[in-house]
C-alpha cells in the first residue's frame, strides 16, 4: 500500500490527492465526488463521468460545507479547491487513485457487494422491507412504516416522494453507514456488504475435505465456498483455479441440483441449493452423516431413507 500510495502521490500530484482528503471528514464527505451509482452495472469511466458534469457552482457550494465540517490544518490543498476546474482536479485525482490502489482488486470487490445484492434482493422479494433491513447495519432499522437511521443529532426526516431508494454496498464504509439524502442526487443507503472479512481471512473451504471426497476436490471446494452467492470470476479469484475450469464444474453442480444461478447486472451469480446445504453439513457433520445422501455420478442428489 506504500508503494501504490508512492505512485499515486507522484502521478496525481500531492496536492490535487490532498485536495481529495481535505474535503473527508469522519462523517461527511462531498456528494459530487462520489456520486451513488445508478445501476448494478455501473463502471468507474460512469462515476467519472457523472463527476465532471457537475456544475463548478454545486462543486463549491458542496467544498465550502465540506470545509465548514472540517476546517483545514494544511493550506496548500486550498489553491487546488479555489481553482476554476476544481472538478476536473479532483476527478483526475480519483482516475489515478482508482488505477493505482483498486483496479485490481476490483472485480474481487465487485463480486462481493454482487453476492451481497442477490441476498438483499432474496431478502425483499421474500419478506418485504422488514426482512431485507432486519441484519443491514445495528443502527438502521423499519419502524412504523418508516427507515430509521440512529445517528447523533441533528436529527432530520428525508421525505422520498415516490423517487425510490438505493441499497448500495460497499466494501469500505465498514463499520459505519452512511446516506445521501441532497439533490439532485437519488436517496441513497450505503451499508457493508456481506461478505467482507473474506478479504482479509484466508477462505475455510481451501481444504475440501470430505466434500472434495465425493464430488472430486475442485468441486468440492467449489461448492463449500458458495454459502453466499458468487460469480464465476469471483470463484476462480479466491480459489486460485482457472475461470474456464470454474465454469466447467460449476456447469457439472447445477445439472446435480446442488447449485442454483441468477443474473445481477452483467454478471451471473451461483449459489448452493437447500440440497448443496444439506450435502455441505453433512460432510461436515461426518461419514455417518454423509452416507445418507447419495451423489449418482449424472444424477442429481438425492436422500435415502434410513
Amino acid at each position: 500500500m506504500r508503494t501504490a500510495h508512492a505512485g499515486l502521490q507522484a502521478v496525481a500530484g500531492g496536492d490535487r490527492s490532498g485536495a481529495v482528503l481535505a474535503l473527508q471528514s469522519r462523517r461527511h464527505g462531498p456528494d459530487f465526488a462520489a456520486p451513488p451509482p445508478r445501476g448494478l452495472a455501473q463502471t468507474i469511466e460512469d462515476d467519472l463521468t457523472a463527476l465532471r458534469a457537475t456544475s463548478l457552482r454545486d462543486a463549491r457550494r458542496e467544498i465550502a460545507h465540506c470545509l465548514a465540517v472540517r476546517p483545514p490544518t494544511d493550506q496548500r490543498p486550498l489553491a487546488i479547491l479555489r481553482r476554476a476546474d476544481v472538478v476536473d482536479r479532483i476527478a483526475r485525482a480519483l482516475e489515478v487513485s482508482w488505477h493505482e490502489l483498486l483496479a485490481a482488486d476490483w472485480p474481487q470487490l465487485r463480486a462481493i457487494c454482487e453476492r451481497d445484492v442477490v441476498h438483499r434482493a432474496g431478502q425483499l422479494s421474500r419478506g418485504g422491507w422488514v426482512a431485507a433491513l432486519q441484519d443491514l447495519h445495528p443502527k438502521l432499522r423499519w419502524r412504523g412504516g418508516a427507515i430509521e437511521i440512529l445517528w447523533q443529532p441533528p436529527h432530520q426526516s428525508v421525505s422520498l416522494g415516490g423517487r425510490g431508494l438505493l441499497l448500495v454496498p460497499s466494501v469500505f464504509v465498514w463499520p459505519q453507514i452512511a446516506a445521501c439524502v441532497d439533490e439532485p442526487w437519488p436517496a441513497t443507503v450505503i451499508y457493508p456488504a456481506q461478505g467482507i472479512a473474506a478479504l482479509w481471512e484466508e477462505s475455510a473451504s481451501s481444504d475440501a475435505g470430505a466434500l472434495g471426497s465425493l464430488l472430486g476436490h475442485s468441486r468440492g471446494r467449489i461448492l463449500a465456498e458458495l454459502a453466499q452467492p458468487a460469480s464465476t470470476t469471483q470463484l476462480a479469484r479466491s480459489l486460485g483455479l482457472a475461470a474456464g475450469a470454474v465454469g466447467d464444474h460449476l456447469t457439472v453442480l447445477l445439472g446435480t441440483g446442488l447449485l442454483a444461478k441468477a443474473r445481477a447486472g452483467r454478471s451471473v451469480l451461483y449459489r448452493r441449493t437447500p440440497l448443496g446445504d444439506a450435502l455441505v453439513a453433512a460432510c461436515a457433520g461426518g461419514p455417518g452423516i454423509v452416507a445418507g445422501i447419495v451423489v449418482g455420478a449424472l444424477g442429481a442428489p438425492r436422500r435415502t431413507s434410513a
